[in-house]
């Protein structure tokens, strides 16, 4: 039987917000003169969007650089509305959020994000203000799976190896916190995920 964690660490897309670049690619592609197609490389694993996410480059630059490959015409504050707004929200799992706060354990976000995104999901979703902290790769300077961001996340929590429970929708992020001794959950769906959690006895 594993103990009863201390610190609830949740990754933040697809676990407690879905989101789909495909929006932001339509909008952008509308105003630009590339395809969807295009710009969804774009805003994927590339190598402009990994710096962005390690806070390796401003918002200013990241739209600049975005700009130049896309031909975009909007204004910056324009590209922030369409790239912050590719999500919607996953109830089950805010709902769970919501349960294990009233039950008064702590909670964290872990997430491998950026600037714009956090910017859109503070003013859009009230929930993203109920955690304890916030650890967002942006900030730091590094990415999940890196064991550094892991560190940030038990420094904040002051909680190491079992007294955290993570969740999280890739697979390689949750085996590096399970090598840190974290009792970890892959996430692939909410009702998998509440099942996990009332056998540890725990709030759903």
């Amino acid at each position: 039987m594993q103990p009863t964690p201390r610190a609830i660490v949740f990754d933040l897309g697809k676990v407690l917000l879905d989101f789909d670049y495909r929006i932001a690619a339509r909008s952008v592609a509308a105003r630009g003169n590339v395809s969807t197609e295009e710009i969804m490389r774009h805003f994927g694993a590339a190598p402009l969007l990994l710096r962005y996410e390690t806070g390796l480059m401003t918002t200013t630059e990241f739209f600049e650089e975005t700009r130049k490959i896309t031909g975009y015409t909007g204004s910056e504050a324009e590209f922030a509305s369409v790239f912050g707004d590719i999500f919607t929200p996953i109830p089950p799992m805010i709902e769970l959020h919501r349960q294990l706060r009233q039950s008064g354990l702590r909670t964290y976000i872990f997430s491998n994000t950026n600037e714009l995104a956090v910017r859109h999901i503070r003013a859009t979703y009230p929930f993203f203000a109920c955690f304890d902290g916030h650890i967002l790769s942006y900030e730091h300077g590094c990415m999940k799976p890196d064991p550094a961001l892991y560190a940030v996340v038990e420094s904040q929590s002051r909680s190491r190896g079992a007294e955290i429970l993570y969740i999280d929708d890739r697979p390689e992020n949750v085996k590096m916190g399970a090598t840190r001794g974290w009792q970890v959950i892959l996430q692939e769906t909410p009702e998998k995920t509440r099942a996990q959690f009332a056998a540890r006895g725990l709030p759903t």
